[in-house]
């Protein structure tokens, strides 16, 4: 008797808010106020939700423009590579400008967290093919130089054109610091496949360039954001992998043949992995 009670509590509930809600006065002030936050909330949501899609494609093409590139220690034409992965980084700008279209007039902080994977991203996969044309870090004010778009704007289904209208996307320093982070690791991958083919001289450039980037990092130390000194383990251990390479180079490069020398870094890399709980 009890249960068949319990089970009707929840039955009688939604029958007394149905009530409610067909009682209410649909002219009241506050049920009009409470319909316009809905709209504005479920507008809002439907806005991130887009955001998200948006930046997980940017973040997809940006990885595959960074395994394209990893290419160029491997061939003999690093220029068509290059060439390339500018193709497919023209795309993703492409998508930065639907994020630039969908954040026209909105408080970018606001949706922040549905687009800064894909940002970082874009920031690693820009600065690393930087790199390798020039030796030099991208600056923030070369990324947003060209996250310029021309968006057409129209009056309607049957009008003409109004003209174009110019939209900019900004990336943050801060996303720019942890793109700029990331970036290390791929430094490090650089460093073993350039020795593996022979490059004795690139470790030793990326070593030092590495270096600088940490000493900037720890400029900031802990009053940048928080993420940002999270991934400053990472970057000491991409720029300890890439000295102990150069460090055997040096010291034991004339005992090791050149077709040899990837698996004995390969193997120094797992095993200091191992050591500090990687693996």
């Amino acid at each position: 008797m009890n249960k068949r009670e319990g089970e009707a509590c929840p039955r009688k509930n939604a029958d007394s808010a149905s009530d409610r809600d067909a009682n209410a006065n649909p002219s009241s002030p506050v049920i009009a106020a409470f319909k316009v936050f809905q709209q504005e909330l479920d507008t809002k949501h439907d806005k991130y939700e887009r955001l998200v899609k948006i930046s997980r494609d940017v973040t997809i093409d940006s990885k595959r423009s960074i395994f394209l590139l990893h290419r160029v220690t491997s061939v003999p034409d690093a220029e068509e590579v290059l060439k390339e992965a500018e193709v497919k980084l023209d795309g993703v700008r492409q998508k930065i400008g639907q994020i630039a279209e969908e954040l026209r007039g909105e408080d970018i902080y606001q949706f922040h967290r549905a687009f800064t994977p894909g940002i970082q991203e874009y920031v690693e996969a820009v600065s690393f093919l930087h790199y390798i044309r020039h030796r030099s870090l991208i600056s923030l004010e070369e990324i947003n130089a060209k996250l310029v778009f021309m968006k057409e704007e129209k009056g309607g289904a049957e009008t003409q054109p109004l003209g174009a209208q110019v939209l900019t996307f900004q990336v943050t320093p801060s996303d720019y610091l942890l793109g700029v982070a990331d970036l290390t690791g791929e430094l490090m991958r650089m460093c073993i496949s350039s020795v593996g083919n022979g490059d004795i001289d690139t470790p030793f450039q990326l070593s030092q360039f590495l270096r600088q980037i940490h000493d900037g990092f720890s400029y900031i130390g802990n009053t940048g954001p928080y993420e940002v000194s999270k991934k400053l383990h990472t970057l000491r251990q991409s720029l300890g992998k890439v000295e102990d390479a150069c460090y055997a180079l040096r010291v034991r490069g004339s005992e090791i043949p050149k077709h040899m020398l990837a698996d004995v870094f390969s193997s120094r890399t797992t095993l200091m992995d191992s050591e500090e709980g990687v693996v």
